[in-house]
């Protein structure tokens, strides 16, 4: 039963967690376009840890798929934790005159 109930509540954080996107990212552009490689490292492994998840969502639970679920889930949501950081270091491209 505490296994439900700490599924449940990391998966309303999940859910929650876009929230406060705009208030994590600290980078000087908000376009994908103009960000530098660690923000798009990081989206993609966003991105993988997200259909990893779902996948791992549909199979049985052993050991193996239990532990994968784990760390992606640390992947997951190390998007959000270290958003403030990584944004803030990462190089980005400058934002063209028309666009300022």
């Amino acid at each position: 039963m505490p296994n439900q109930q700490v599924g449940v509540l990391l998966m309303l954080l999940a859910v929650l967690s876009f929230l406060f996107l705009p208030w994590l990212d600290r980078s000087a552009v908000r376009s994908i376009r103009y960000k530098g490689w660690v923000s798009r490292s990081t989206l993609a492994l966003f991105a993988s840890s997200f259909i990893a998840l779902a996948y791992l969502g549909l199979r049985p639970a052993g050991i193996v798929e239990v532990w994968l679920a784990r760390v992606f889930t640390v992947c997951y949501f190390g998007l959000f934790w270290l958003m403030p950081i990584y944004s803030r270091l990462d190089r980005t491209k400058p934002v063209p005159e028309r666009l300022g």
